[in-house]
């Protein structure tokens, strides 16, 4: 299949999962001033104000944009939210799953709780936003995961993180292949430790300095440096699937 069409954000339509702050944020109105209309899902009340932050903001800068409240653990939210996309909308283009929940915890002392709510929000979550997104998306459509640069890491500590994003390279490669013959690529977005208020509560100041070392000027991922990768991939990128891309400064490589 050869693809002649534009490549462009004007007119499309984009679900953004986790899409009320920070990057998810950053997408939801990147994608609006690109003419794209945008569906920001948030996942709990405490959220809500930020989404509804977000939908100003995207409408005072002339786009289309609804809020939806969901818990994307439970399968049924993550149909609604697609239903929800559909009816408002008509249709859905790009599916960009940023939700996830970083746990810093030694294997000795994580609890069964931890593991499965850590498994549930960054595997079970991403699978079925996946698949609702394989069933919903118009042809041609464009799907991007956000993963972890860790998954190329030899460290310590994060292994219910790392390893609840870990499937999402595989469910990557197999929606790739599953989704090709209707031209819809995938991907996953590996950034670094991010400079966002999820990343600090996990670390000590020295491990946050030891982050930094890490990358390209002596600094942890921003979020500015992966929307515009995240916005190549839903447009000019689409030959690109079934990758994992590591955007992280150099913090790992594979």
């Amino acid at each position: 299949m050869t693809d002649r069409t534009e490549h462009t954000l004007r007119g499309k339509t984009a679900v953004i999962a986790g899409g009320a702050k920070n990057l998810g944020g950053l997408i939801s109105t990147t994608f609006a001033a690109e003419g794209a209309n945008v569906v920001v899902h948030y996942h709990s009340d405490a959220a809500k104000a930020d989404a509804e932050r977000t939908v100003a903001a995207v409408q005072a800068a002339g786009g289309e944009a609804i809020a939806v409240q969901g818990d994307l653990t439970r399968v049924a939210e993550a149909v609604r939210l697609f239903d929800a996309a559909v009816d408002r909308f008509g249709g859905v283009d790009i599916a960009v799953n940023t939700v996830g929940k970083v746990l810093r915890k030694p294997i000795v002392e994580t609890s069964e709780a931890e593991y499965d709510e850590m498994f549930a929000i960054n595997a079970k979550s991403a699978y079925f936003f996946l698949q609702e997104a394989g069933k919903r998306l118009n042809d041609r459509g464009k799907i991007i995961n956000l993963g972890t640069s860790l998954l190329a890491a030899f460290t310590d500590g994060y292994s219910t993180y790392a390893g609840g994003k870990a499937p999402l390279e595989h469910f990557t490669r197999a929606a790739a292949k599953e989704f090709a013959p209707r031209g819809i690529s995938v991907t996953t977005v590996a950034p670094g430790p991010m400079d966002t208020p999820f990343f600090y509560p996990q670390e000590t100041p020295e491990r946050v300095a030891f982050h930094k070392s890490q990358a390209l000027g002596n600094q942890l991922t921003q979020i500015e440096d992966i929307v515009p990768l995240v916005k190549f991939l839903a447009t000019e990128g689409w030959w690109i699937t079934g990758q994992t891309i590591f955007a992280n400064g150099g913090y790992t490589t594979r």
